[in-house]
């Protein structure tokens, strides 16, 4: 559903052309400062329009705290933050209602909910939803304190040249996807519960949660299925768990094993693109050419990286919590 974490949960809603977005986080530590100047910096990065190759789409995106919040620190009991919907062209979509775009919801949304869904930029199954994810990580980084969560896009269109990549969409007037790493410094050994809440199970869960991810690798990989064992065993180097190498990407078993958490994500290509495709149109039920117009991503990949360290850091919290590792009092 819309729920997420047992000890720091999360509960996203709203849709994107709606009044606004919001989130519910429980299980913050209360006494810990928090003010709307906070979330700019990740809320920034996560912005269309701030870079080439996004969506001109701008919205403030300043969070109204409505509860969890006294005298400009948390109270303990949970933090309500919206976030308002005001540069909105709905029109762009109720003209496209009975053609559902490809790669999109559309069609399976209707089909699930009856055709109550709101279709309007793709309503609760935006990426406008994501906002709520990277304030989530807000929170979740400063309750890490010196725990460091870091993603950055590597690579565009197959091209590490992230400008070149860019530049191959827009020479074929298409979308191109792209590679997001996440590294994690200063995790302590032993997070993670096998089986089904080991830290790649957790951690998987809530990247499949951001929408236009397709894959997932920890440390080396697919690319550990080419190599022997003696090779992609790292070997302990000391009392703390160190390892000469880290392929296993910083978990053994499921289990934090000291070293730095390394994983990296595929971003399919934004679905909408103004290449004219073929799709049904659901009222005269026949396939058709169709092209979609408004303001898209020539490449989502761009603004996934506060997204990726947001889940990221949400995850590490309720599983740091269930160690007792971080005081109910900040």
């Amino acid at each position: 559903m819309n729920h997420f974490g047992k000890l720091f949960t999360v509960s996203i809603f709203g849709e994107s052309h709606g009044e606004s977005v919001g989130v519910v986080i429980d299980g913050c530590p209360a006494g810990m400062p928090l003010s709307v100047e906070d979330f700019l910096k990740d809320t920034e990065r996560r912005k269309g329009g701030t870079q080439k190759g996004t969506t001109p789409r701008q919205e403030d995106d300043l969070p109204i705290f409505k509860s969890g919040l006294f005298n400009g620190t948390t109270t303990g009991a949970p933090l309500t933050l919206l976030f308002e919907n005001k540069n909105t062209r709905s029109g762009d979509y109720e003209k496209q209602r009975a053609v559902p775009r490809p790669g999109h919801a559309d069609f399976v949304a209707n089909k699930k909910f009856g055709g109550f869904e709101d279709y309007r930029g793709g309503g609760h199954f935006s990426g406008r939803l994501t906002l709520c994810l990277v304030a989530v990580g807000v929170v979740a980084k400063k309750v890490l304190k010196n725990i460091e969560v870091v993603a950055e896009v590597i690579s565009i269109a197959g091209e590490k040249d992230l400008e070149k990549g860019l530049q191959k969409g827009i020479d074929a007037k298409d979308s191109v996807g792209g590679i997001v790493a996440c590294k994690v410094k200063g995790l302590p050994l032993g997070l993670g519960e096998p089986f089904f809440d080991s830290v790649e199970s957790l951690l998987s869960h809530a990247v499949f949660s951001i929408p236009a991810v397709r894959g997932i690798e920890f440390g080396t990989g697919f690319e550990a299925a080419q190599m022997f064992g003696s090779v992609h065993n790292d070997s302990i180097i000391s009392k703390d768990g160190k390892t000469a190498t880290n392929h296993a990407g910083g978990i053994v078993g499921g289990i934090t094993n000291g070293n730095e958490l390394g994983f990296k994500i595929a971003i399919k290509p934004t679905s909408s693109t103004p290449q004219e495709q073929q799709t049904l149109n659901w009222e005269s039920n026949k396939v058709e050419s169709f092209a979609v117009r408004g303001r898209h991503d020539l490449c989502i990949a761009l603004r996934v990286p506060p997204v990726l360290e947001a889940v990221t850091a949400m995850v590490l919290v309720d599983l740091m919590l269930r160690e007792q590792l971080i005081k109910r009092v900040f």
